[in-house]
């Protein structure tokens, strides 16, 4: 965690991982190192959402790739992965979420992406499941809001809740 005062005045080389691993689109980093200094929390959860929906398609499927499958194991020590185990730990090891994501990947060619966090094994493998059935072009928005959602409540923990 970083108070605002201190988001905003950081050197940009020193702020840039912190918010790739919010949401690992360089737009999106460039972005939000641009309007600062916010002048408080809301302001910058604010630019974090209007950064992400401007989001191209392929930086969207970039970042999301960036990802890791659900209900496997996490490798890595960086914070793009401890994020990632901190929100999966109620999925992880779940081999019947392997099999779903393998299948929406088959499907998609691309990694399942959700806002995890607080979610069961059995919710996100019913929205799993029910995105299965989306045409391209409404997935693909479906995942762009969800990478969104995931920023947004990443940058949320990161500037103090």
């Amino acid at each position: 965690m970083v108070t605002l005062a201190e988001f905003n005045s950081a050197a940009e080389e020193q702020l840039s991982p912190l918010l790739h691993s919010c949401c690992d689109a360089a737009a999106w980093v460039r972005e939000m190192l641009a309007q600062r200094p916010y002048p408080d929390v809301n302001s910058a959860l604010a630019a974090a959402d209007t950064a992400a929906r401007a989001l191209t398609g392929p930086e969207v499927d970039a970042a999301a790739a960036a990802h890791p499958r659900l209900g496997e194991p996490v490798a890595g020590t960086d914070p793009h992965a401890e994020w990632a185990r901190s929100e999966q730990s109620d999925v992880a090891g779940s081999a019947a979420l392997a099999a779903d994501n393998r299948a929406y990947e088959h499907r998609f060619g691309r990694v399942f992406l959700i806002s995890a966090s607080g979610r069961s094994t059995e919710e996100i493998r019913t929205a799993l499941r029910r995105r299965l059935a989306n045409d391209d072009a409404t997935e693909a928005a479906v995942v762009a809001d969800e990478l969104r959602e995931i920023a947004v409540r990443r940058l949320r923990e990161v500037l103090g809740g």
